[in-house]
């Protein structure tokens, strides 16, 4: 009798480790298994990703709009080449692995206006996509689905000075707030109704019902947290690309921060992922089903003389985005692989112009992030200046994560991330970061 109930002690233990593990929600952006060169993300990359993810979320798919079905926006890589069975196949060898297909992401075409379609469609047009969900998810062996709906964004503000900040409020008396939509309490309650109705079909086959918000979609207007809270397994907040060299060509400024730098100019207090987090929580969500978004990568602009030189943040007088990577080949953007190795190394110290190396600034509080610049010639050329998650930064919000209670990090995404470790020889160094802290 001793014996079985040592076991059974011992089973009651493991269970409750199990159920105390912190969410690592991976995603997946297919595009990176159509890279050229170094590049390019392999199953076999996607192997060795998954040996420290709870969650892997294969993005995207996207809305006809015609039939509001959902469907992959690449037939030929996703049905054709059997992408989705190829990934969905690595279930075996990674059976505590849970796999999500997300839906929008900001790679589906037409954008936000069919996700809007979408919801004013009616219950009857609004069935066609939720059966057809439940009718993908289980043809590929997928375990869920997640809402990465492409809604309307807030507009992007500058970071003004106080005489700016003056003017702006004097012209508010004339102009009023700027309404992104004006119909957004219809789409609040069109979007809990959905939520409800995808998931009582989701249900019977116990498949999984997440949320992903994207950067700068409004929460308070489109998600009714406490009506949709019990539907959804847990909430992705990609709390990143706060400004971005697209959003604010003209001001660059810490994309990510951890908490507002509000006291180092006048910026948005909502612009950090604390509030963020707190917004969920005021909303009555429990804290495990919050996930603190991170992003892999970082975003560039380009500075001029007219920038401050010292690299200081808010940086203004930058001109758009940056030069795309050799990698990414994406003008503002780079993966975290392409920042390293434009930081100081043997193969760059002696570089001059457009190859010399950034200055790494760190933050030792840890707070606002990390960030990089290259101050322009006297021609005004060749300036450059990046925010950028690494694994330090990363390893910040994962503690963070942990240390309020919440349900855990969501990488996006895998393909961005150093996997084959060219930059101090580890792969994946922000994954494997961030899954150390969350132990």
């Amino acid at each position: 009798m001793k014996f079985l109930r040592n076991i059974a002690i011992v089973l009651i233990t493991l269970q409750l480790v199990n159920s105390l593990e912190s969410n690592l929600i991976c995603f997946y952006d297919a595009q990176g298994s159509e890279r050229d060169g170094v590049a390019k993300f392999t199953t076999t990359d996607m192997e060795i990703s998954l040996q420290f993810c709870t969650h892997l979320i294969y993005g995207y798919a996207g809305i006809n709009p015609d039939t509001y079905q959902v469907s992959s926006i690449n037939p030929q890589r996703d049905v054709q080449r059997r992408h989705f069975a190829t990934i969905t196949a690595l279930k075996e060898k990674f059976p505590n692995v849970k796999f999500l297909l997300s839906v929008g992401g900001d790679r589906d075409g037409e954008g936000a206006d069919k996700y809007i379609q979408l919801l004013e469609a009616g219950r009857q047009k609004q069935s066609a996509f939720i059966e057809s969900a439940r009718d993908l998810l289980r043809s590929y062996n997928f375990d869920g689905l997640d809402l990465a709906f492409q809604l309307p964004r807030n507009k992007p503000r500058k970071v003004h000075s106080d005489i700016g900040m003056a003017w702006k409020s004097f012209k508010k008396l004339f102009t009023g707030d700027f309404i992104v939509d004006p119909n957004s309490d219809e789409h609040k309650e069109q979007f809990t109704d959905l939520v409800n109705d995808l998931k009582a079909v989701l249900r019977p086959h116990n498949l999984m019902l997440s949320l992903t918000v994207l950067p700068n979609v409004n929460s308070s207007w489109y998600f009714n947290a406490p009506a949709i809270i019990n539907n959804l397994d847990f909430i992705n907040l990609a709390a990143f690309d706060f400004t971005t060299p697209q959003r604010n060509p003209e001001e660059a400024d810490y994309t990510a921060p951890l908490f507002s730098p509000v006291a180092e100019g006048n910026r948005l207090s909502h612009y950090n992922i604390d509030f963020q987090v707190d917004h969920w929580i005021s909303q009555r969500v429990p804290h495990t089903k919050i996930n603190v978004g991170v992003a892999s990568y970082g975003r560039s602009w380009k500075m001029t003389k007219d920038s401050n030189s010292n690299g200081f943040p808010i940086v203004t007088g930058t001109d758009g985005p940056g030069p795309a990577g050799p990698q990414t080949k994406m003008p503002g953007l780079l993966n975290w692989a392409e920042v390293c190795l434009k930081l100081p190394n043997p193969s760059n110290v002696d570089k001059s112009e457009e190859l010399a190396p950034l200055r790494r600034v760190s933050d030792p509080t840890r707070k606002y992030g990390t960030y990089a610049y290259r101050a322009p010639n006297s021609e005004g050329e060749h300036g450059e200046w990046v925010s950028y998650e690494d694994p330090d930064t990363a390893s910040t919000k994962a503690i963070y994560a942990k240390n309020r209670g919440l349900g855990g990090i969501a990488l996006f995404d895998l393909t961005l991330d150093d996997f084959h470790g060219q930059c101090t020889g580890d792969k994946f160094p922000m994954l494997r970061a961030i899954k150390y802290r969350l132990l």
